[in-house]
């Protein structure tokens, strides 16, 4: 594994956290990088923070809505998200994605197990 402050992608470990949600996590001490991957029927349920979030979708499709917005992103869109503001994603194709976050999220590090937006997280 790479060490601070050079890393390669592929040297961070990937996380699977559901069958419909894959991650790779890097952590600063400020802010944090989550590379995505969400299968078609993946959901992220309605949910805020206090984090500023910025997501750039890469490839798939994704329907998100943050506050009372509601767009399709494909890949080349990114969606800001200000902290304290409810967001809510459904992943219509498979999709990769980057999410910045900042400051760090306890329940998005490595090892914390299934974030609550994302339990039970596939469409039926």
């Amino acid at each position: 594994m790479s060490e601070l402050p050079f890393l390669s992608l592929l040297s961070i470990e990937k996380e699977v956290v559901t069958d419909v949600f894959s991650r790779r996590t890097i952590v600063g001490k400020q802010e944090m990088i989550v590379w995505a991957s969400a299968k078609a029927g993946c959901h992220a349920k309605a949910h805020l923070h206090p984090n500023e979030q910025i997501f750039w979708i890469l490839s798939g499709e994704m329907e998100c809505r943050v506050g009372e917005q509601v767009r399709t992103c494909h890949g080349g869109d990114i969606v800001v998200v200000e902290g304290g503001i409810e967001h809510e994603m459904w992943v219509r194709q498979d999709t990769e994605f980057v999410s910045m976050l900042a400051p760090v999220r306890l329940d998005l590090l490595p090892g914390a197990g299934i974030p609550v937006h994302l339990r039970g997280s596939e469409i039926p």
